[in-house]
């Protein structure tokens, strides 16, 4: 009877101050896990995943409230999280690695990895494009501080090149594609998810006119970008972690499996973007650098930890870094979905 008059009474105030059984409800729930998520770049295609996880309610229905901000680059991705400005974000695992070495403990931990074949390489035009021994004598661009120029003497060292035979011009990221369109360069040293789409921006056709090789195809083992969270948040809400994978796998499997409402998904969040050619950002980002034979067996979203530490291995040698760290200082596979809700499904178009 008493807890029946303390029931009544409690309803009997809530009614007096105007708030009804549904609010009152909601009053009584955990209020939402706030997450500051920063992307690698400026918004496209591939971080759709991020907005339709945000817009179809699957980080609320993890009890996640997410800020996406767009970013200032891979690397800074890694700097902005240290730095406590954000808790997670999309970025480079080599960065993750360098950070590691230096500053154990800090760096954050990769949960989810996207890129399992990394996008470095070197472009050329396909009819100028010879054996790897012919890129001695060639006049290669790169921007200051390009992680695939600064993998490209251990690609040489492992594929008999030369690299002090290779020219190498340092050029802003914005006109590499102009100057091989333009033949003012032989090729450049790229990261081929920005430069194959702004081939497509100059009207070129990528895949038939010229040839990325891409250094995974030849003996550089490094994986590349995906989701990382703080340690921070790691220590103190490892909840929220599971449900901030668990939100963008779910988002990931749909946009992959159906680019063109992936490119709609971004038109909505940013309307100068181009609905259709963000779609094809998706399915050549797709096809190139998530779905590979790692990722059929392991399912999305994990590593092999032999690859890993040969990749920490190639890192650490061509940063010259003093300690290498440990796989389960830079990954953790601890917060993914099973296996069997990782799975990569060929897009529909």
């Amino acid at each position: 009877m008493r807890r029946l008059f303390l029931k009544a009474a409690a309803a009997a105030c809530l009614a007096a101050l105007g708030i009804g059984p549904a609010l009152a409800e909601t009053a009584t729930k955990t209020p939402p896990t706030k997450i500051r998520f920063t992307l690698d770049w400026k918004v496209q295609g591939i971080h759709s995943w991020y907005f339709q996880a945000r817009d179809k309610g699957y980080f609320a229905a993890e009890g996640l409230d997410v800020t996406i901000d767009q970013g200032e680059g891979s690397a800074a991705t890694v700097t902005r999280i240290m730095g406590g400005a954000y808790d997670a974000g999309f970025g480079d695992m080599n960065a993750i690695i360098q950070q590691a070495a230096v500053k154990p403990g800090e760096a954050p931990v990769l949960v989810y990895m996207i890129y399992n074949k990394a996008p470095f390489a070197i472009v050329q035009k396909a009819g100028a494009a010879g054996s790897l021994k012919d890129l001695e004598g060639k006049r290669l661009t790169s921007p200051a501080g390009s992680a695939t120029h600064r993998l490209f003497p251990i690609f040489a060292k492992l594929n008999g090149i030369d690299a002090g035979k290779v020219e190498v011009v340092n050029v802003s990221p914005s006109v590499q594609e102009m100057m091989l369109v333009r033949d003012q360069a032989d090729g450049g040293f790229v990261f081929t998810v920005t430069s194959y789409m702004n081939l497509v921006g100059m009207r070129q056709d990528p895949d038939r006119d010229y040839r990325f090789t891409l250094f995974s195809d030849h003996g550089i083992a490094a994986y590349s970008n995906g989701v990382m969270v703080s340690q921070k948040l790691l220590r103190e809400n490892p909840k929220a972690v599971v449900g901030l994978v668990r939100a963008i796998n779910r988002a990931m499997l749909e946009l992959t499996a159906d680019p063109a409402e992936g490119g709609r998904v971004m038109n909505r969040v940013e309307p100068t973007l181009d609905a259709d050619r963000e779609a094809q950002r998706i399915r050549y980002t797709y096809r190139t650098h998530m779905v590979t034979p790692e990722t059929e067996r392991l399912g999305a979203g994990d590593v092999s930890d032999e690859r890993m530490r040969t990749a920490i291995g190639q890192i650490g040698e061509a940063y010259g870094l003093t300690r290498v760290p440990a796989v389960e200082e830079v990954f953790s596979r601890a917060f993914l979905p099973p296996r069997a809700e990782r799975i990569l499904a060929a897009p529909k178009s």
